[in-house]
C-alpha cells in the first residue's frame, strides 16, 4: 500500500518537509504537556520575554497558564543551557508549522482546558491522549524475562498494606548523581516506610558511573524495600498498596500518576521536567516538589528528603 500519512516527533522536524515534498500528509506528535508546548511556540515567535543572557532570571506569563518561574521555563530555553542542540532541534517544528496537518498532541481537553482552547486558535492541535499501552498487549507478552519481572514486583506489593509503599522511579534517561542517590537512601531508612525503587543503569554514553548504595543499605532494610532495574510502571502505580510516587517528572509518568490516582514527590532535572511540577502541584493539587531541578540538588547540607517521605502518607 502506497503511504498515507507520515507521524513524526519534534526531534525530527524535516521529516514534514520529505512528507510535503512527496505530496504526503504529515502530522507532528507531541508527547510533552500543552503547555510546554505553548512555551516553546511563544518564545519561537517571541511573543513574550523569556530569560536571556542579559536578565537571566525573568519569569514568563503565557496566556491561560500561571506565572512561570525563570527555573519552571522549560530548561532548553534557558540561555545556559547545555542542550543547546536540543532547543534548536525542538524548534526547528514550529519554522514550518503550516506544513502537518494537526499536532497530535498527548494530553487531553479536561486536563488543560484553557491552554488547548488557547492553543488551538493558534496550531491545529487534536489531543489524542493519555497514550497507555494496551492492556492486552501488555498480558500477551511472549517477553519472558519482562513477564517474570512484572510478576515479581506485583507479588511484592501483594505482601503490603494499602497505601503504605512508596514508589521511586526516574525514567529511562535521568540519573541520580551519587550523593543524591544517598540522600534518597537515607531518608527511605530513616522513614521507615516500604519502598519500590527502580535503578536503571547509567546510559553508556551519559557520563555516569553505576550508582552504588550506601554500605548494608540492602540488609538494614531487609523485605521493607524492594530495588529493580524495572518495574511494570503502569500495574505498579494501580496497585491499592502504593501510597505515592517519587519521580523526575517526565510528562508520561506523570499522566499515568494521573490516571491512577497517585501523588507525586515531584524531584525533576531537566527539559519539561522543571515545568510540569508547576501544574502537579499548584494547579492539580497533587503533588509535592522536593527540588526545582539542575539548579537545586538534594545534598546532605539540605536533608530534606529524610522528612519528605511520610508527609503524603
Amino acid at each position: 500500500r502506497p503511504v498515507s500519512c507520515i507521524i513524526n516527533n519534534p526531534f525530527i522536524p524535516w521529516v514534514s518537509d520529505v512528507a510535503s515534498s512527496l505530496g504526503v500528509p504529515s502530522a507532528t506528535l507531541w508527547v510533552q504537556s500543552c503547555a510546554c508546548f505553548a512555551a516553546y511556540y511563544h518564545f519561537y515567535n517571541d511573543l513574550v520575554p523569556f530569560p536571556s543572557q542579559e536578565k537571566t532570571e525573568t519569569d514568563v506569563q503565557l496566556p491561560c497558564m500561571p506565572l512561570l518561574k525563570h527555573d519552571e521555563v522549560p530548561s532548553f530555553l534557558h540561555p545556559s543551557t547545555p542542550y543547546a542542540f536540543l532547543r534548536r532541534a525542538i524548534l526547528g517544528q514550529y519554522k514550518n508549522l503550516e506544513k502537518p496537518f494537526c499536532i497530535l498532541m498527548d494530553t487531553f481537553q479536561e486536563l488543560e482546558f484553557e491552554i488547548i482552547e488557547y492553543m488551538s486558535k493558534l496550531c491545529p492541535i487534536k489531543t489524542v491522549g493519555p497514550l497507555f499501552k494496551n492492556q492486552e498487549d501488555r498480558l500477551d507478552s511472549n517477553i519472558t524475562t519482562v513477564c517474570s519481572k512484572a510478576e515479581d514486583c506485583i507479588q511484592w506489593l501483594e505482601t503490603k498494606p494499602p497505601t503504605s509503599v512508596v514508589y521511586i522511579s526516574f525514567g529511562t534517561i535521568v540519573s541520580l548523581e551519587q550523593e543524591q542517590l544517598n540522600e534518597l537512601a537515607h531518608g527511605l531508612l530513616n522513614s521507615g516506610v516500604p519502598f519500590l525503587w527502580v535503578i536503571r543503569q547509567p546510559l553508556d554514553h551519559a557520563g555516569f558511573k553505576e550508582p552504588v548504595l550506601p554500605d548494608g543499605f540492602t540488609e538494614k532494610v531487609g523485605d521493607k524495600g524492594k530495588i529493580v532495574e524495572w518495574s511494570p510502571q503502569e500495574e505498579v502505580l494501580a496497585h491499592p498498596s502504593i501510597a505515592c510516587f517519587i519521580k523526575h517528572c517526565g510528562w508520561n509518568s506523570s499522566m499515568e500518576a494521573l490516571a491512577c490516582g497517585v501523588p507525586v514527590l515531584a524531584f525533576p532535572s531537566w527539559g519539561d521536567q522543571v515545568t510540569n511540577p508547576k501544574f502537579l502541584v499548584d494547579v492539580f493539587k497533587v503533588g509535592i516538589l522536593m527540588s526545582r531541578g539542575e539548579a537545586e540538588n538534594v545534598t546532605s547540607g539540605e536533608r530534606r528528603s529524610r522528612n519528605a517521605w511520610s508527609r503524603p502518607l
